[in-house]
């Protein structure tokens, strides 16, 4: 099958969706099939062989932003188009800036919803114009709903199916001022007769998005999240169960501060002292939060027990991983995918989670941790402590965890049920 996959590069941060759009994709192309994993605005990054287009970027980050700033920039020659949407242009600037003005992050995600009556008119003129050079593919996915204008000029220009992911971007929806998120949501429910096929990362996704964007449930297929388990080994248990980890993006909405406050208030209860452990992704804007946490702990003498790891390869993830005893993101939201949580239980480490999103799901397959009341971090710390105390619940834990994921969570598995997604609305479309 010949798959063109669209993916959103995130500005050269780890990024949960990258990382799926690309594991997936990789195990796409094993198989044999034929797949071109497109990253739009950026460049994308993962922490696995990286198998989107190197060489080129579509609706790049800099023309974006220019056309949307200045209309002098809607008109210039194509030459300079090419120019500014170098990869390594792209990927050089977005190492160094962010946008935060959220006016600006309201009024580009209009115009990108927009489309070809927006403002990057002439962006998807160019999308028309690439994908009429580009060999038809039998089926083409877009990342997340917030590109869903896409959707009817490649329907247009191909005569192909389309899907749409869907893979936790109300988190940014509901992120902007109230007025965009409105007429957002508006104008994504309005275009969603234009996919053929949503795709949800879990089953808490598909029954939120049906409401959330108006998309009828018949029209969802949920395609489970999946890793590629290639060097992801049972950890050692060694000495007494202390170290509690936590390995997401570090920022407000996942959590490390009610995870820093759960370990205060666990710590005296302990007889011999636990460790928290930290790692992931930490922007610019976020180095304050980090700073608070460590002040958090600080002032109730903690300071001395918590280590934050930096960004880690894949190499250094696993390793991280091995180390822990219990594994903890308490997100304030309700989080549509938890790779994080694949990724500590792929280990055997049990995890101890919010009783929320799609974390109720996964530790249900998988048996592989504890689900808590979300928002009390008194809760946590009465779950961190059974499994840190609870040798035999531990254990279980742990041997459940790491053959859950190989039972419900490999990328082979993922990658099978999103084949017989695309094999149906192909036929589909071939007899209508």
């Amino acid at each position: 099958m010949k798959i063109l996959s669209i993916t959103a590069g995130a500005a050269g941060m780890y990024c949960g969706s990258c990382f799926r759009d690309n594991a997936m994709a990789a195990e796409l192309i094993r198989r044999g099939h034929d797949v071109t994993l497109m990253p739009v605005y950026t460049p994308t990054r993962t922490d696995e062989t990286n198998v989107s287009n190197t060489r080129q970027v579509l609706f790049g980050g800099i023309s974006v932003y220019l056309q949307q700033r200045f209309g002098l920039f809607r008109s210039l020659p194509r030459f300079v188009d090419r120019a500014i949407d170098s990869p390594g242009l792209i990927r050089a600037l977005s190492a160094r800036s962010a946008a935060t003005d959220p006016k600006l992050l309201g009024d580009l995600t209009l115009s990108m919803l927009r489309g070809t009556s927006g403002l990057l008119k002439r962006e998807f003129e160019k999308l028309a114009e690439w994908i009429r050079q580009t060999p038809l593919p039998d089926v083409i996915n877009l990342p997340n709903s917030l590109l869903i204008a896409m959707a009817a000029p490649l329907a247009a220009a191909t005569g192909r199916p389309i899907c749409c992911t869907l893979q936790g971007e109300e988190l940014f929806l509901d992120g902007l001022q109230a007025g965009y998120r409105a007429e957002a949501l508006r104008l994504i429910a309005e275009q969603v007769r234009t996919v053929d096929r949503f795709i949800a990362v879990s089953e808490y996704c598909a029954d939120f998005m049906t409401k959330y964007l108006s998309i009828p449930s018949a029209r969802i297929s949920v395609v489970p999240l999946g890793i590629n388990l290639t060097g992801y080994e049972r950890r050692t248990l060694k000495g007494p169960r202390k170290t509690i980890g936590y390995f997401a993006r570090v920022a407000p909405e996942k959590g490390l501060h009610v995870l820093a406050d759960a370990f205060i208030r666990l710590r005296p209860r302990m007889g011999e002292a636990p460790r928290l452990e930290a790692a992931g992704y930490l922007s610019t804007a976020d180095a304050p939060y980090l700073d608070r946490v460590r002040r958090q702990l600080a002032d109730a003498g903690c300071a001395d027990a918590f280590t934050y790891r930096g960004e880690l390869t894949r190499d250094q993830k696993i390793t991280f991983l091995q180390s822990l005893d219990v594994l903890s993101v308490p997100a304030t939201y309700d989080e549509p995918k938890g790779l994080f949580l694949l990724e500590a239980m792929a280990c055997g480490v049990p995890v101890v989670q919010p009783r929320r999103g799609a974390f109720v799901e996964t530790v249900a397959k998988t048996r592989g941790g504890l689900l808590v009341e979300a928002d009390r971090p008194e809760a946590l710390a009465d779950g961190l402590y059974r499994v840190l105390t609870d040798s035999g619940l531990a254990a279980d834990l742990s041997m459940q965890a790491f053959d859950g994921v190989r039972a419900h969570y490999s990328i082979e598995q993922s990658a099978t049920r999103l084949l017989s997604t695309y094999e149906e609305i192909v036929t589909r479309s071939r007899t209508c």
